[in-house]
């Protein structure tokens, strides 16, 4: 009696060892990103981390290759084939002849893979798109970005790169309906060249 209810005692306390232990790998999982990200949070006039990401378009865009030629714009986003996300999209495709008024090179971009059926070169097709949609699925660039949150999802943040590849705006409060104007008239303020 007495050994079974010490057994009892020792497995409640095993069980308990192991859940603490359980939740500590699973906190330090968990909030790895979110450390990530704050801790490469952007501010304006920071130098932007280099990138190599493959495209929708088949290509793959390095940010050093615009400096001192282009401005660039990253319109991240959470997840393909999402609600919000098509929206977006939708939108910047259907004012990409505006948004090429201006002396820029712009993107979309999230975590997804570019290729399978939910990837975004199949996210691209779907919307007509004229423009790429970069695919991060290391994380990498997300992280570096500081737009990589607690879900491994992007946030839905639109980042403004001069053409001497510093930090010029973050727009954290993207509106996807209207996200295209809103990027047109950031341009403007930022006084990008138009060609």
């Amino acid at each position: 009696m007495r050994f079974s209810k010490n057994l009892q005692s020792l497995s409640i306390a095993v069980a308990a060892a192991c859940g603490v232990a359980a939740g500590f790998a699973g906190l330090t999982y968990t909030a790895s990103p979110v450390q990530a990200a704050a801790a490469a949070e952007l501010k304006v006039g920071d130098a932007a981390p280099d990138f190599s990401l493959p495209a929708s378009d088949g290509k793959t865009y390095k940010l050093s290759d615009f400096k001192g030629k282009q401005a660039v714009v990253i319109a991240w986003f959470p997840k393909a084939f999402t609600g919000g996300c098509t929206t977006e999209c939708k939108s910047l495709a259907a004012n990409g002849d505006k948004i090429r008024k201006f002396d820029v090179a712009y993107f979309m971009a999230s975590v997804d893979p570019v290729d399978g059926p939910k990837g975004n070169k199949a996210f691209a097709e779907s919307e007509k798109t004229d423009f790429p949609i970069l695919g991060d699925e290391k994380k990498t660039a997300a992280a570096a970005y500081g737009v990589l949150n607690a879900k491994g999802m992007s946030n839905r943040w639109t980042i403004y790169i001069d053409k001497e590849g510093k930090i010029a705006a973050i727009d954290k409060a993207v509106k996807p309906a209207t996200s295209a104007e809103d990027m047109i008239a950031k341009l403007k303020e930022l006084k990008v060249a138009q060609k």
